[in-house]
């Protein structure tokens, strides 16, 4: 996507949509050495979208999001067949030097 392209702007609350809440697993930590984190998505969210809500709510720049969906697991639900529902997961590549500190509120 080039530079020239048309950013969505997104209002304070659309931000807060678009970032459910960050992914902490053993995987998403061995990926903040690299400067990238990891987030849970609505399906629907699109590349841009996140990359603008990132920074917007957390004032850093960022490079690049990659995206992917992780479908549902089938489960037993009360000895009943079941399927858990899809979601998105995003990692976003943060500028060289730059970090989000998960372990603080946004409010």
């Amino acid at each position: 996507m080039s530079e020239t392209a048309a950013r969505p702007i997104l209002s304070k609350e659309r931000q807060y949509q678009t970032i459910l809440s960050p992914l902490v697993t053993e995987k998403a930590t061995a990926l903040s050495e690299q400067s990238q984190v990891v987030f849970r998505v609505p399906l629907s969210a699109t590349k841009p979208e996140i990359k603008a809500a990132v920074e917007g709510l957390f004032g850093v720049k960022v490079l690049g999001v990659n995206t992917l969906v992780v479908k549902g697991k089938t489960k037993r639900f009360k000895g009943r067949p079941g399927q858990r529902s899809d979601w998105k997961k995003a990692m976003v590549q943060l500028a060289e030097g730059q970090s989000i500190d998960l372990t603080t509120g946004l409010a």
